[in-house]
């Protein structure tokens, strides 16, 4: 029981300090100075490093769900819905699911690392010596980076997630480019894409806040750098899934 007491506590204690994390980022983000060069630098390098592993990630899931979907819609003869529920399910849920996790495994875990080596070796230190924000210029881009660029990539691999199923619905079922995207465009509605974009900037919220909050905190040295990489996947991935459950919640309340 002590040792579940134990863990009880620290699970708390450290969503306070989350919490208290994320407080001093809204403080600090709206304060000049405003580090737009870095910022711009940290929205490059995570767009650029993420652009191949994000498309790659999107063409196989678009080939992959149609190549096991195809058969079932064939036993009951709706070959036709295939484009419908392909988009519909790619755009609402499984596209951006799955882009951000693995944004999580990319870009969290190299922000968890990046600020961790620079706890341990004591560079954030010399800059608060030096009279630099450090959370200003570390945190503060890192996060709104991934605010502004998980949309983007999301959007990005969905539609080749579409490029991907429509090959296949052109190589197996021979149906063409200018057919299959129309189908796409007219059983997509403003009511799929408004939803699935706006949880997209709360994914890339999550990701910054936890990646930054654990290698911000980092200690215990270069075992802890890796622990803070680590935990900074594990931590983000779960509050990936409950942002989603309520953002769906949400929008099933709104649409009805």
């Amino acid at each position: 029981m002590t040792g579940s007491s134990n863990r009880i506590g620290a699970f708390f204690e450290e969503a306070g300090e989350l919490v208290l994390f994320t407080g001093r980022f809204f403080a600090e983000v709206f304060k000049p100075p405003f580090e737009f060069k870095e910022l711009l630098r940290q929205c490059y390098q995570m767009g650029n490093r993420s652009f191949l592993l994000v498309g790659v990630t999107g063409f196989i899931l678009g080939l992959v769900f149609t190549l096991q979907s195809r058969p079932t819609l064939m036993q009951f003869g709706a070959e036709s819905w295939m484009p419908s529920m392909v988009s519909i399910s790619i755009v609402r849920e499984i596209g951006p699911v799955i882009i951000a996790l693995i944004c999580a495994g990319k870009i969290g875990s190299g922000i968890g690392a990046e600020l961790g080596s620079m706890r341990v070796t004591e560079q954030i230190d010399a800059m608060e010596v030096s009279g630099t924000n450090p959370f200003k210029y570390l945190v503060v881009t890192r996060i709104v980076a991934t605010t502004l660029m998980i949309p983007l990539l999301v959007i990005l691999g969905d539609s080749i997630a579409l490029l991907g199923s429509a090959i296949i619905e052109n190589l197996k079922g021979e149906v063409s480019f200018l057919l299959y995207f129309n189908q796409v465009f007219d059983a997509l509605k403003f009511s799929d894409l408004i939803p699935a974009t706006i949880k997209t900037f709360f994914f890339g919220f999550a990701i910054g806040l936890v990646g930054c909050y654990k290698g911000y905190n980092c200690s215990k040295g270069t075992v802890g750098v890796g622990e803070a990489s680590n935990e900074a996947v594990v931590y983000t991935s779960m509050l990936l899934f409950v942002i989603d459950f309520i953002a769906v919640f949400v929008a099933d309340i709104y649409y009805g």
